[in-house]
C-alpha cells in the first residue's frame, strides 16, 4: 500500500500559523518545568492507547476544562498514543490498525492520527505521545510537546538518534528490568548531534543531521523487581542523574510496575509522589497517569466495544482523575 509522504499529509492537514506558536509556546512551558523555572507539576494523563477519536476528544474537552482550572500548580499533556509496543503480537494503534480489523489501513491511521492530535492542540492542550516506529515521526511531530522513549526502546541507538532531532522534551522510562542506566545512556546519546538515516519530507531516505536535544530526563516505572517511586528510590536515582553529569530532574510513572499492573494503584504513586514534592522534592518535576472516560479494560473484540473504555492497559476512570488532579493543585498550593 503507498503512503503519503510526511509533506503530502501535512499539506492535507495542515498546522496553521497560530497553532504552530501554540505548541512551541507549550514546548518552551514544559522547558521552563524541566529547567527549573517553573515549579509548576508536569502532568501527562489520558487513555493507554487511543483507539476512538470521539472518544479522545471527550476526553480531551474535559482534560481542557480541568487544565484551566488547575493551570496554577499543573501543566495537563495529553496523552494521544497512536503505537502501542507489543510483547510478542496484538493491536499495534490506530497508527497501524485504525479499524481494529487487523487489515492495517496505515494511510488512513496516519490522517486520523494527524487529525485527532491537530483537533487537541486546537482545544489548548499540549499533546504527547510515545514514539515507537522511526518513520512515523515526521508525520507527526510538528504537532508533539512531549515524547516518551519507551522501555523496550530507550536503549535502542535509532531512537535516541529521533530523539536528538525532535524540538520537543523526551522522556527516557528506565528498562523493564529496572535498570536506570540505559536511560541515562539514552540522555547523554540524544543531547549530542548525529547523523542518520530517516524519512525526508518528501519521503525519499535521506541523511539527517541533528543537532542535539537536550530537553530529556528520566521516566521511573518501576521494573521485575518492583516500583521505584518510593523516597529511597528516588533519592538513588537522582544521585544517578547527577552523577551522570545531568540536572536532576525525574517524572514517575504511576502505572505499570510502579502500580504492579494494577490500575487502581495509580492514586497511591500519585499521593506518594505528591508527598515527596510537598516535603522539598524538586527533582520530581512530573507523573504520568493513565486514564480515560471509564475505568478499566475490555477485549478487542469489533462491533461490541463499550465507549470510553481502553483496549489496552487498564485505565482510572474520569472522576478518579478529576479528583487526584484536583488535589494535586490543592496541596501544591500549600506546600
Amino acid at each position: 500500500m503507498p503512503l503519503p509522504s510526511p509533506k503530502e499529509l501535512q499539506r492535507q492537514l495542515p498546522l496553521s500559523a497560530a497553532l504552530h506558536d501554540r505548541v512551541e509556546a507549550q514546548r518552551h512551558q514544559i522547558r521552563d518545568i524541566l529547567e527549573g523555572r517553573d515549579d509548576r507539576l508536569l502532568v501527562v494523563v489520558g487513555p493507554c492507547s487511543v483507539h476512538d477519536p470521539d472518544a479522545a476528544m471527550e476526553y480531551a474537552r474535559r482534560l481542557a476544562k480541568l487544565a484551566d482550572q488547575v493551570r496554577d500548580r499543573l501543566l495537563l499533556v495529553m496523552r494521544v498514543y497512536v503505537e502501542k509496543p507489543r510483547t510478542t503480537v496484538g493491536w499495534k494503534g490506530m497508527a497501524y490498525d485504525p479499524d481494529l480489523n487487523g487489515q492495517s489501513d496505515i494511510r488512513r491511521g496516519l490522517e486520523l492520527s494527524r487529525g485527532l492530535m491537530r483537533d487537541i492542540v486546537d482545544l489548548g492542550l499540549p499533546v504527547a505521545t510515545e514514539l515507537l516506529q522511526p518513520m512515523i515521526a515526521p508525520y507527526l511531530d510538528d504537532l508533539l510537546a512531549w515524547v516518551a522513549i519507551g522501555a523496550r526502546t530507550t536503549e535502542s541507538q535509532l531512537h535516541r538518534e529521533l530523539a536528538s532531532g525532535l524540538k520537543a522534551a523526551v522522556g527516557f522510562k528506565n528498562a523493564t528490568n529496572g535498570d536506570l542506566q540505559v536511560a541515562l545512556d539514552a540522555m547523554q546519546s540524544a543531547a549530542h548531534p548525529h547523523e542518520h538515516f530517516a524519512i525526508g519530507g518528501d519521503g525519499r531516505p535521506v541523511m539527517k543531521q541533528t543537532q542535539g536535544n537536550d530537553m530529556t530526563h528520566v521516566v521511573l516505572r518501576g521494573g521485575h523487581g518492583g516500583p521505584n517511586y518510593d523516597v529511597d528510590s528516588v533519592a538513588a536515582a537522582r544521585k544517578a542523574i547527577v552523577g551522570g553529569g545531568f540536572a536532576p530532574r525525574l517524572m514517575v510513572d504511576c502505572s505499570h510496575a510502579n502500580a504492579r499492573k494494577d490500575h487502581r494503584r495509580q492514586s497511591e504513586v500519585m499521593l506518594e509522589v505528591l508527598a515527596q514534592r510537598e516535603n522539598g522534592d524538586s527533582a520530581l518535576i512530573g507523573v504520568m497517569l493513565e486514564s480515560h472516560i471509564h475505568e478499566g479494560k475490555q477485549p478487542l473484540v469489533p462491533g461490541k466495544l463499550r465507549y470510553g473504555v481502553s483496549v489496552t492497559d487498564a485505565c482510572i476512570g474520569w472522576e478518579t482523575t478529576e479528583h487526584l488532579l484536583n488535589l494535586a493543585a490543592e496541596r501544591l498550593a500549600k506546600a
